[in-house]
């Protein structure tokens, strides 16, 4: 029987909705996100504008800070440094990845913990291990609101994570380990240098593939009854066209004809990271109007 196609798009329409009644509440406060972005990336273009578009959907105030790309270390921290102090921006979100001349970690830990919506300062990141209160990674949050909004919540539930990158695999995991509704799974996490990769994942009920390798997760490697959720976004070429397309890090004809359920992409993963960006710039702004 084929999957169920967890729609991803359905999923950031109901958080956005429930966003506008947020700022809404807020009266006359508007929540802010600022986004520092080095160069002029196409690909990182193109999320901006979907985060733009997302955050004029709800009511969010956004701006672009465009630095060059021969940007010094310290020119990108007072940049940094200017949007912790400026009170209209709740948020701060940096493009990544950076020139290989900067230090991502540099930059990241010059973000404020306070206005960290993309949970990349180590302030975040241990708090989340840790199971205090923090802002997860969007990508990662994203996928715990995909499973829980589903109906395919991951309590109890044996979750193999496919790559550990910084912004997925690791904090998903942190995230998915905790003692918290939503959560409380017990968690496997894969790599490079798993030995028998298709032996680990075929013992998930839930199957997250995050690796950045085009259709690499195959049917062989999924149990009948799995639940698949695919980060990957990757530019193919397409037989039958002229234009590059999108396709997951599974291979999905394939294995949705095993799998319970499985997102698509696009479509999937991608609408609701955006989503969840914008409800972490929203709780930043509340926590401030609550002090």
């Amino acid at each position: 029987m084929p999957a169920e196609i967890i729609d991803g798009r359905a999923v950031a329409a109901t958080i956005r909705q429930e966003l506008i009644a947020r700022i809404s509440a807020m009266g006359s406060t508007t929540p802010g996100l600022a986004a520092v972005v080095i160069g002029d990336d196409p690909a990182a273009q193109s999320y901006l504008r979907g985060i733009a578009r997302g955050c004029e959907s709800v009511g969010i105030f956004t701006e672009t800070v465009r630095l060059p790309e021969d940007v010094t270390q310290s020119r990108l921290e007072e940049a940094i440094n200017d949007l912790n102090n400026d009170q209209r921006f709740h948020g701060i979100i940096l493009q990544l990845p950076l020139p290989k001349h900067l230090d991502t970690l540099r930059a990241e830990s010059a973000i404020s913990p306070d206005k960290d919506v993309d949970g990349t300062n180590p302030i975040s990141t241990g708090k989340l291990l840790l199971g205090e209160d923090t802002f997860f990674p969007s990508t990662a949050y994203g996928v715990k609101e995909l499973l829980v909004r589903s109906g395919h919540s991951p309590e109890g539930r044996h979750v193999v994570i496919c790559g550990r990158s910084n912004i997925v695999g690791k904090p998903l995991a942190g995230i998915l380990l905790q003692k918290q509704p939503g959560a409380n799974a017990t968690v496997t996490v894969c790599h490079t240098g798993t030995r028998n990769l298709a032996e680990v994942t075929r013992t998930a009920d839930i199957l997250v593939a995050a690796i950045g390798r085009p259709k690499v997760i195959t049917a062989d490697m999924v149990r009948e009854g799995t639940v698949v959720i695919d980060v990957g976004v990757n530019l193919v070429e397409d037989p039958k066209g002229d234009k590059p397309r999108l396709v997951g890090d599974v291979d999905f004809d394939a294995v949705a004809e095993k799998a319970a359920a499985i997102t698509p992409v696009p479509g999937g993963t991608g609408p609701v990271t955006t989503a969840m960006l914008l409800t972490n710039t929203v709780t930043a702004a509340e926590r401030l109007l609550s002090r």
